[in-house]
């Protein structure tokens, strides 16, 4: 059934994916979006497009009003851990007083669903992995907590107002279109640097593990979330599966062809070392599976911006 569809921070790398999906599976979609972080040709051309901060109240809710969505994806953020170690306020600010317009947006004008982004920051350093949504939250950044604080939000705002969530706890999602910025934003800066021939920074050993899963693959567990009848609920969206940065790096060099001077810098505060997500939750009440492997995943991507640079 068609249906009308907010995107917030639908001009970001997630976000304008998810877009695409939505469109490709009938529905009318509007974008909302402030350009902070996003770039404006990415968003699909038979979306709507609004330029303005979510945090607009007034705006946001006329908006709701007038358009009478049936869904809110949830994607506009700050996610950058190293700035919310610097800047909590502003990290609240923009991820739990976002999410807030939202949601009374939201829930004073019908919305049935909300699909929440959120992240496996919220796990903290847990290395038992993969970890199962079951396990507690334990976050070592403030980027990880206003993940936390947003979650409990939604579960409240159901219990309260009866506004039905579903809330999809990503992995490193990488992929076409990524900016430098968030979590998994390691693939696009070493891929990018590959292609211009500048050095590769690693914060750390390189040790250090991450569960990465290709963003086409995360738009379509967003789609499956839209879908599906399912009580409110969390679900990991990954790959199950560890690969150190080192790993990435020696893989980025061999599908370039090229070879690249590597430095190592001190660890950052509220990185993690472990993480990888189970996803067998998604895949039973979700129907949800990655398809892309890791490398044809970085082939594409490398590909990608390979011709970005090119482009320059």
């Amino acid at each position: 059934m068609k249906q009308t569809i907010l995107v917030t921070g639908g001009t970001g790398f997630i976000g304008s994916h998810i877009t695409d999906v939505l469109i490709e599976a009938g529905h009318d979609v509007v974008v909302v979006d402030n350009l902070s972080a996003g770039v404006r040709e990415h968003v699909n051309g038979k979306a709507t497009f609004h330029c303005f901060d979510i945090r607009e109240r007034d705006r946001l809710y006329a908006l709701c009003e007038s358009e009478k969505f049936a869904a809110v994806f949830h994607e506009a953020a700050q996610t950058m851990v190293p700035y919310s170690q610097a800047h909590p306020q502003a990290d609240a600010d923009e991820n739990i007083m976002g999410l807030l317009s939202v949601l009374e947006s939201a829930r004073k004008t019908g919305v049935k669903r909300i699909v929440f982004s959120s992240s496996a920051a919220v796990y903290g350093d847990n290395t038992a992995v993969p970890l199962k949504e079951d396990e507690p939250a334990a976050p070592t950044s403030f980027y990880g907590l206003s993940k936390v604080v947003s979650e409990q939000y939604l579960q409240m705002y159901y219990k309260v107002f009866g506004l039905e969530y579903v809330i999809l706890r990503y992995a490193n999602v990488y992929g076409e279109r990524q900016g430098s910025r968030g979590e998994g934003g390691v693939i696009s800066i070493f891929a990018k640097a590959v292609a211009e021939g500048r050095d590769i920074t690693i914060y750390g050993d390189g040790e250090q593990t991450r569960d990465f899963v290709y963003v086409k693959d995360v738009a379509q567990a967003n789609l499956a979330a839209l879908h599906a009848d399912v009580k409110p609920g969390i679900y990991n969206i990954s790959t199950a599966v560890e690969t150190t940065v080192n790993a990435l790096k020696e893989i980025l060099l061999y599908l370039s062809g090229r070879a690249a001077a590597v430095r190592y810098e001190d660890k950052r505060d509220g990185d993690i070392v472990r993480s990888a997500l189970a996803n067998g939750k998604a895949g039973e009440f979700l129907r949800w599976r990655p398809q892309k492997k890791l490398m044809p995943g970085l082939t594409a991507t490398y590909a990608y911006f390979a011709q970005e640079v090119a482009r320059e």
